[in-house]
């Protein structure tokens, strides 16, 4: 089986370490899911490396555990980027059409957005992807793809997406050390709106919220366009930790109670109801209340929503997205998470659960495996596809630019 056919995403996250094998049947169908792996994520925190040994031995398990299923080695993915670290900004870059004709073509495309991020950043950040938003040509803005069309000013205003040199490089590290070849890095909630999102959702305007293990990861769509994405310092192992110190007991202890008894809506619960901690862990005993813990769930909850509106409203979005916020990630699951999100952010909420692919693998229907799979079909649209053409593009235009980098961008302007 040829490497172009096998599709891979690797989701380094905080508490736990996804892989996703997809293969690509044809151009027309969607990438079939054949194998999956996950393994606890040790030596990582809030989604940066703070342990490169640990996290080499969680990234392999993962990776064996995969091939183990599908029978087939495993040495090149696309691999998430997560952490506070991540950061968007806006930008803009402006061109004369090279043509005397005045007729814009694909290498004005990838001179534009070159142009673009020409940006002064810090030597101690790199850029991760140039996302372009719209054109402009000869002062006609909110253009989707200007290639054939006719004029001599070409401007783009571009979603900018930077992230620290130390973590990208430690990242990297680990995953070669533990034997892939990095295919291309992409921003965890851009991944997970991959594979979550559908095109009239970000046409009417939608923000994804990616409830990971130690981050937050949010993207809002509108018009097709990418308006604000970050990643927030806190998530569901908060909550978890938060239960554990709340109740005294274990942390994984705390998980359990938190999946099997807890609920983001106090007022569901009796104050007179009891949770046996005997029957969790022979470790541990006594009782604890199951109203206690809805209020611990729903005070760490309720933080992490008013951040979410608060990036909302720095973009004018707060209770203003037609299609609502669509929630991912293991912290998605918990009980009364979406009754609670609707009241904190005045919006439709829904669970996203992974789409556009076929597999017969009940595990990977569910909302943490958003983001691997995202990869996934990163990999199929951005990579596979436009593999020939990027590669001729870049000989003739920018031969000193990295496919990696042109790959992020070239969906929008290759047929």
């Amino acid at each position: 089986m040829s490497s172009d056919q096998i599709l891979v995403g690797l989701d380094v996250g905080t508490t736990t370490v996804r892989v996703v094998v997809g293969k690509r049947e044809d151009e027309s169908s969607p990438p079939s899911i054949i194998g999956v792996g996950e393994a606890a994520a040790n030596g990582i925190r809030k989604g940066v490396i703070v342990d490169i040994e640990e996290a080499v031995s969680s990234i392999s398990q993962a990776l064996e555990k995969a091939e183990r299923m599908t029978g087939i080695p495993v040495d090149h993915a696309v691999v998430s980027v997560g952490g506070p670290h991540a950061t968007g900004l806006e930008s803009h870059g402006v061109i004369a059409v090279s043509r005397a004709d005045g007729e814009i073509t694909e290498n004005d495309i990838v001179r534009v957005i070159d142009a673009s991020q020409a940006i002064q950043i810090p030597t101690n950040r790199e850029i991760l992807h140039v996302i372009p938003k719209f054109f402009t040509v000869d002062g006609q803005a909110g253009i989707k793809d200007p290639v054939g069309m006719t004029g001599i000013r070409l401007e783009v205003d571009s979603q900018i997406i930077e992230a620290s040199v130390p973590f990208i490089k430690n990242l990297t590290k680990c995953v070669m050390q533990a034997g892939i070849d990095i295919d291309d890095l992409v921003l965890a909630p851009l991944a997970a709106a991959q594979s979550v999102l559908t095109k009239r959702q970000k046409e009417l305007g939608v923000v994804l919220i990616e409830l990971g293990g130690g981050t937050t990861g949010l993207v809002v769509f509108e018009e097709s366009e990418l308006l604000h994405t970050t990643i927030l310092p806190v998530g569901a192992s908060h909550v978890t930790n938060d239960i554990a110190i709340g109740m005294r007991t274990a942390v994984d202890v705390a998980e359990t109670i938190k999946l099997g008894y807890g609920t983001a809506l106090p007022g569901t619960v009796k104050k007179d109801e009891e949770i046996n901690l005997a029957k969790i862990d022979k470790n541990e005993e006594g009782r604890v209340s199951r109203h206690q813990l809805a209020e611990i769930i729903h005070a760490r909850l309720e933080e992490i929503f008013e951040m979410v509106n608060k990036e909302l409203k720095s973009v004018g979005r707060d209770g203003q997205l037609p299609a609502g916020a669509i929630l991912t990630g293991g912290g998605a699951r918990m009980h009364g998470i979406v009754e609670l999100a609707k009241k904190e952010l005045r919006l439709p909420v829904q669970v996203g659960f992974p789409s556009n692919t076929s597999t017969i693998i009940e595990r990977v229907e569910d909302p943490s495996y958003a983001t691997a799979v995202g990869l996934v079909l990163w990999a199929n649209e951005y990579l596979v596809r436009n593999r020939s053409a990027a590669r001729s593009l870049m000989k003739r235009v920018l031969t000193n630019v990295s496919f990696g980098r042109m790959s992020r961008f070239f969906k929008q302007f290759l047929p």
